[in-house]
């Protein structure tokens, strides 16, 4: 009894009224995502070659991990990280570049927010990286679910570590998660059956030793990872984006 209860207090994130709620990506995940989940939902030859944009940027760690895939990436977020525009995705009179596709890892408190916002801006589609427990709740489910069922649900069969301003590249976590996505057609959400997938196992096979001279914020590098030799070593690193590009919000 004292292992479940300690379990759940562990499952839970819960974020105080004023926070932020920052907790980068692994980039690993966002990878899984580009991988296992858009080709599914959206099987078309072009769909990496529309703009997508991440509204919740933070330092970058999914908007550059998208640009492994997608030919233009916009990043933005309210907080001045040091990547993207600073601008506030909610505000009424917010209006941006536009976008085929919305993706991006929301404040948990103001995710449904987040979600209706993207769904009257976005082109194409929105997908949000969410805790799986986001898809429970009778609030939710009245004031969005049922009004925009999503075209998917992509469940992690692994645990996706998520720790608050830091990516902690072995980190741990007893939070599942999942992508909720939703199609647009004729400027309006597609309103159908919701279809559910696994993502598989993924962490292994899409990590990339030069991560850590990629995405900031890592904390904890073994003495033995593949990243410790690509530094010692002056590793190849991706191009880091220009000051005009961070200003721009443009990758």
């Amino acid at each position: 009894m004292t292992r479940l209860a300690s379990t759940a207090v562990m499952a839970r994130r819960h974020e105080p009224t004023d926070s932020l709620d920052f907790f980068p990506t692994p980039p690993w995940a966002t990878r899984a995502f580009c991988e296992h989940v858009l080709p599914r939902v959206f099987p078309d030859p072009h769909l990496f070659h529309n703009p997508a944009w991440d509204p919740a940027c933070g330092e970058g760690h999914m908007a550059l991990a998208l640009a492994d895939y997608f030919d233009q990436v916009h990043a933005s977020d309210i907080f001045p990280y040091g990547f993207g525009q600073v601008a506030d995705f909610l505000h009424q009179d917010f209006r941006w570049k536009p976008a085929e596709w919305i993706i991006t890892n929301p404040p948990f408190a103001i995710g449904r927010d987040f979600i209706l916002k993207a769904l009257q801006l976005a082109y194409r589609g929105v997908a949000m990286l969410v805790r799986t427990a986001f898809c429970e709740g009778q609030g939710r489910y009245d004031d969005l679910f049922s009004i925009y069922p999503p075209a998917m649900i992509a469940q992690y069969a692994e645990r996706v570590p998520m720790h608050r301003a830091r990516w902690v590249v072995n980190g741990k976590t007893a939070t599942a998660y999942c992508w909720v996505v939703w199609l647009k057609e004729f400027g309006k959400p597609i309103v159908g059956e919701t279809r559910f997938v696994w993502i598989p196992p993924s962490r292994n096979t899409l990590t990339r030793p030069d991560d850590w001279l990629r995405f900031g914020g890592c904390m904890d590098i073994p003495d033995k990872h593949k990243a410790r030799q690509l530094a010692a070593e002056g590793g190849a690193m991706r191009p880091a984006p220009t000051r005009q590009e961070i200003q721009a919000g443009f990758l």
